[in-house]
């Protein structure tokens, strides 16, 4: 498959981390009226309604797949359940300004797993900065944000978690993508964490007790949001341009989506920020600063 040029790479990470940004506002919205299952059973699923069409009227066939690549794609599938399902029942617990600023680790989280995993860049390059921007994770956790509840620490896990699933999907994706289309690891691993979520709304549902009628028109909104922009566009978007410049160097343009996420949930949701929030904000951002940097001396060294 041919290689995008760091340019449009470039701009569709730019817009993934935008839109991503906005999609902690529309997840903590849409609990309102959907449980966490649910929501993200039916993001996905309007997600795959968008996707499948798009993928047959572009390809117009599945490619030839290896074991390993049906193994592969099964383990990627883990990665985006993890990541949809543990941010939505972190944000039960914890605020969208608070997960906005714990998902700005994704840079950090991302480079350190991959210089273990499959060593693109050396660990002592990314270990001083995991440290600061993990340390700036926890802050934010124990203490959250105003408005979050009284359980901000176990909210501040979970959505870490799925920090951590998503950059596993981030590093397992590029060494598939060698082979596949973006979008035919996009919808293969989407229907690979939908099929697996089915079962789980037996355990968690709330508009399916309470009735359709019951969502106000704002988290149906929301809802649409997450299908559209969070699921369809920026998934999409976010896998083009790894396979254009990598997932370590893709993941320092993840620090726009804390960024929108505090600016939005301060709008929308009436967030406020703290000194401590704010402290924690620092950590993390000098920590993905420190990575970048180190990361920029080896490839110019």
């Amino acid at each position: 498959m041919s290689k995008p040029s760091e340019t449009a790479a470039h701009a569709a990470l730019i817009s993934a981390a935008v839109l991503w940004g906005g999609s902690i506002v529309a997840q903590k919205m849409a609990l309102t009226s959907f449980s966490a299952v649910e929501a993200s059973v039916m993001r996905d699923l309007g997600g795959l309604a968008i996707l499948l069409p798009l993928w047959w009227w572009q390809e117009g066939r599945l490619a030839r797949l290896s074991r390993g690549d049906l193994w592969m794609l099964a383990l990627l599938g883990l990665g985006v359940l993890g990541n949809h399902l543990l941010i939505l029942f972190g944000l039960r617990y914890i605020g969208g300004a608070a997960a906005g600023v714990i998902i700005g680790s994704s840079p950090v989280v991302t480079a350190l797993l991959s210089s273990v995993l499959i060593q693109d860049v050396p660990l002592r390059a990314v270990w001083a900065g995991a440290l600061l921007s993990f340390a700036g994770v926890g802050l934010v956790s124990a203490a959250g944000f105003s408005s979050v509840g009284d359980r901000p620490l176990v909210g501040g896990v979970l959505v870490f978690l799925g920090v951590a699933s998503w950059a596993l999907y981030s590093i397992g994706s590029r060494t598939v993508m060698e082979r596949l289309s973006a979008l035919t690891v996009n919808w293969t691993t989407l229907l690979v964490a939908t099929l697996l979520q089915v079962p789980l709304l037996w355990v968690d549902r709330k508009m399916m007790e309470a009735g359709p009628a019951s969502v106000s028109s704002a988290d149906w909104l929301a809802l649409g949001y997450l299908v559209v922009c969070a699921t369809a566009v920026a998934q999409q978007a976010w896998l083009f341009g790894v396979k254009g410049i990598g997932p370590s160097r893709a993941s320092v343009l993840g620090n726009l989506t804390p960024v929108a996420a505090v600016g939005l949930s301060a709008l929308i949701l009436h967030e406020t920020v703290g000194p401590v929030e704010l402290i924690g904000i620092g950590l993390i951002l000098a920590g993905v600063w420190l990575v970048n940097r180190q990361t920029a001396q080896l490839a110019t060294g």
